[in-house]
């Protein structure tokens, strides 16, 4: 019986970040002692060497990696060792193995498989005709040799059929290789060339994939968002693709590799059964490995855009804990309006219908009025869906007359109706209408676009690339992973605080969130964070790892509304008794902070950045990091499509950020595209480099195609004479000066003749 060893995944993790080892130690090292990512990140710098959040997931996601291939190359030995095949010079390569791809190739040739042609072939007792085809030598011509093993009763009637199931064992043999595997898959995945075409010729339908009708591009210099694009078309019927090499060279290296030394009779059978492993079995196998790894490859990048627009959207400038009148607009319905007060408590709802003649627009505005009078909103948050300008320019109508100074915001309705549909919604408000609770989100969404939008599944928010097209597991982990992180760098007002917003906060999830709303609900509102550890199940490891991201505003202790961890309550004690004054004084006084010196607080667990962070927090105690709000005026003469034209400037916010471009509101109901060679003077390779989500952008109208409802943008004033000159001439015209390359290599998603792409696209 075997040993098993403890399996340090250090070196590993090492190896392949190229971090320091004391560094990846040490985060392993908090990892399995329960310590989340944000606490680790924020709270643990000493220890880990100040590593950021971005590195510390990626050694967690690292350590996850190599210890589930340990795991596989533990049951793979013991499977091997059970067939009593494993030899020492397997073994030591199966334990040198640092990738599953690898690990597997070198487990194929012994994992239970269905019969093969190679199986039947040795039932026949062909394998010591095949053990001369490897071996290239024997003392009798192949012929010779095969007659010996003809034998009616197996199914072995002629020589050539003898020598075809040798040839068969000798090619199963090749295929399963390792080494030869791993060149295969090198060469299909560095020179393959990806080669999409119309899957029904004779369809004349028009599809938004004709651009890929006769497309050819190598897949190792493909973006993620054309493969996700082919491969759309193809899971939707319209396309088919597959991947080209030239097969003689591959065929020549592995001949080579498997020692074929090309002479005599043995020497071309040999040939014959390498030609049969390449053709039959290797090039399907690894046209669907490497297929399969550029999948894996696009999703990550898709992930990644969502994940950094999510990432903006979600840290968006608040309006802050003001009253609010929040308005869900609409034509037959009418038009919600809700009113919230500073904490986002719903307290009354009114609809009104100016869009329903003169006299119905006149009481609207009456009743909407006396809405305001009543609640005296400090901003009015309008949804920028059907008839959100009209709503909103009324609005403003309505405010002018009552000579109020209220400003009137345009809010995103991305995902509120999902809310409003959702469990999470009929929770909260389970007496109201869906179109109030719609517009209860919007207003929310204004004060704390975070709060309210960790509600939303994130997949509903529209911030994505192909996002429907990528793994839903990985995509859903990383947009947890995203929300967390938000959640957590922002903090939580833990006696306002929604379960759900409770949930992402580390260490706590959703049943923890819950229960600590009962408490809060049936025991009045905590006084302090230790009173946290009243809350049944929440034990003092949670408590750790939660307590430093939780506010609590004129709470029992000074510190308790600040990042400042419990555990350095103490040590800040200490600080405010070596200057003479009590807690409460030092605590938001910079004056006082800037008399400190941190070289006396060094200590073995805690060092400089730890004490730096300290000191920022004692200087503004719970400062919010997010930007100030500002509000994005867009054009009172320009709320259609129809109402846009070639060279107007415009004021938009970026919505979405992909690969090939930024889509911006500019309040007309749909996004134009700024396509990354309109962002910028200079060359830039990711449109992240120069824009983020939720950024205010001047920008220019390009082309409109109202039909389509697409609207092409820039962002340079230079080049836009030149881009509507080029928009002019159609599709084949030349590109302007440092765009993407030409029509064999587009650019973006699937487009229309207009040459330019529709939101909607990057939402598929």
């Amino acid at each position: 019986m075997t040993t098993k060893t403890v399996f340090d995944p250090v070196p590993s993790v090492v190896e392949a970040l190229a971090l320091p080892a004391r560094q990846v130690a040490a985060v392993v090292g908090l990892f399995d002692e329960g310590n989340t990512v944000p606490f680790i990140a924020r709270y643990r710098k000493e220890a880990h060497g100040n590593l950021d959040e971005v590195q510390i997931g990626q050694i967690q996601e690292k350590t996850a990696y190599f210890r589930t291939l340990q795991e596989r190359r533990e049951t793979i030995l013991e499977s091997i060792r059970a067939q009593e095949k494993l030899t020492p010079e397997l073994e030591q390569k199966i334990l040198a193995c640092t990738s599953k791809t690898a690990l597997e190739d070198l487990y194929l040739p012994y994992k239970p498989k269905r019969r093969t042609r190679a199986t039947i072939a040795r039932e026949k007792g062909l394998a010591p005709l095949a053990d001369f085809i490897l071996a290239q030598d024997a003392p009798e011509a192949p012929e010779v040799a095969a007659a010996a093993y003809i034998d009616p009763e197996k199914g072995v009637a002629t020589i050539e059929e003898a020598l075809a199931g040798a040839r068969d064992i000798v090619a199963e043999q090749v295929a399963e290789n390792a080494e030869v595997r791993s060149l295969v898959r090198q060469v299909f995945a560095e020179k393959g060339l990806i080669h999409a075409e119309k899957a029904n010729p004779d369809d004349p339908a028009p599809t938004k994939f004709e651009q890929y009708y006769d497309f050819s591009e190598k897949l190792s210099d493909m973006p993620s968002h054309r493969f996700l694009a082919i491969r759309r078309g193809e899971t939707e019927g319209v396309l088919r693709k597959n991947l080209d090499v030239d097969p003689r060279p591959i065929i020549d290296r592995i001949r080579a590799l498997v020692g074929l030394r090309d002479r005599g009779a043995w020497g071309k059978e040999y040939g014959l059964a390498v030609e049969d492993a390449f053709k039959r079995m290797l090039k399907i196998s690894m046209e669907l490995d490497v297929f399969v790894e550029a999948k894996v490859k696009a999703d990550r990048a898709a992930v990644d855009v969502f994940a950094k627009n999510l990432r903006n959207l979600l840290l968006a400038a608040p309006f802050g804990g003001k009253p609010v009148i929040g308005i869900d607009p609409g034509l037959r319905t009418g038009c919600k309006c809700v009113a919230i007060d500073a904490t986002g408590k719903y307290l009354d709802t009114v609809t009104i219908y100016p869009s329903q003649g003169p006299g119905a627009r006149k009481e609207s505005a009456m009743k909407l009025g006396a809405f305001i009078n009543t609640y005296k909103p400090d901003a009015v948050a309008v949804g920028n869906g059907t008839a959100g300008r009209e709503t909103e320019a009324f609005v403003k109508e309505v405010l002018t007359l009552m000579k109020r100074q209220t400003p009137v915001v345009s809010v995103s309705e991305a995902g509120a109706s999902v809310y409003s549909a959702s469990e999470v919604a009929r929770e909260e408000f389970p007496d109201l209408d869906l179109t109030i609770r719609g517009a209860i989100s919007i207003a929310r969404r204004l004060q704390d676009p975070l709060s309210e939008l960790v509600k939303v599944d994130p997949k509903s928010i529209g911030v994505g690339q192909y996002q429907h097209d990528v793994y839903p597991a990985l995509l859903q982990d990383k947009l947890e992973e995203v929300v967390v992180s938000c959640v957590n760098h922002v903090g939580v007002e833990l006696n306002t605080a929604s379960a759900f917003l409770l949930a992402r906060v580390a260490g706590i999830g959703k049943d923890l969130g819950r229960r600590i709303i009962e408490h809060r609900n049936g025991q009045g509102s905590f006084k302090s964070r230790k009173d946290l550890l009243k809350v049944s199940g929440l034990g003092p490891k949670t408590f750790e790892q939660a307590a430093g991201f939780l506010r609590i505003r004129e709470g029992a202790h000074p510190l308790d509304a600040s990042a400042v961890h419990p555990e350095r309550y103490a040590l800040v004690q200490r600080m405010a008794d070596d200057l003479g004054v009590d807690l409460a004084t030092l605590v938001g006084n910079p004056a006082l902070v800037k008399r400190l010196d941190m070289q006396r607080y060094v200590s073995d667990d805690v060092g400089l950045p730890t004490l730096q962070d300290i000191v920022a927090e004692l200087q503004k105690p719970g400062r919010d990091p997010r930007e100030q709000f500002e509000q994005v005026g867009f054009r009172d003469d320009v709320r259609e499509i129809s109402d846009l034209k070639p060279g107007m400037e415009l004021n938009g916010i970026v919505t979405n950020v992909t690969a090939f471009g930024a889509f911006v509101d500019v309040g007309v109901h749909q996004d134009g595209l700024a396509h990354i060679s309109q962002l910028s003077n200079t060359f830039i390779r990711d449109p992240s480099e120069v824009v983020q989500a939720g950024d205010r952008l001047k920008v220019w109208v390009v082309e409109v195609d109202a039909p389509r409802k697409r609207i092409s943008l820039t962002a340079v004033k230079e080049k836009l004479e030149e881009a509507m000159a080029q928009a002019a001439q159609g599709p084949g015209a030349k590109r302007p000066q440092g765009a993407r390359p030409p029509k064999q290599k587009p650019s973006g998603p699937p487009k229309g003749r207009s040459g330019f792409q529709n939101n909607a696209f990057a939402n598929l």
